[in-house]
């Protein structure tokens, strides 16, 4: 009889699990910036992730980040696996975005001020 709770971890899980990291972590500081009502750079700017994008458009892009971030955490089996490499490749996919973006938006940011 076959374990179906464990599901065998393969090659394209690491993947979608590394995509489920970037796009978790994007969601934070569109969803921050547009909750406290601050225009920040989001692909829905002119030019596309330099211009500034209204708080709405913000926490749209959030929510984008997060469905998508979340549909990539299932199709990874990340909360189902008990592969710890599985859940390490997440994390450097949050860490990666997160020094990304650090540098990226100041960057950007240090032009409005």
């Amino acid at each position: 009889m076959e374990n179906h709770s464990h599901p065998k971890t393969k090659w394209h899980h690491y993947i979608w699990a590394f995509l489920a990291g970037i796009c978790l972590i994007n969601t934070l500081p569109h969803f921050i910036n547009g909750i406290i009502g601050n225009n920040f750079p989001s692909a829905f700017a002119d030019p596309p992730g330099e211009g500034l994008s209204s708080p709405e458009y913000n926490i749209l892009w959030a929510m984008i980040n997060f469905i998508l971030g979340y549909l990539f955490l299932h199709l990874g089996k990340v909360t189902k696996s008990q592969n710890k490499f599985l859940k390490i490749i997440f994390i450097t996919g949050c860490w990666v975005m997160a020094f990304f973006l650090a540098y990226y938006f100041g960057g950007i940011m240090s032009k409005y001020q």
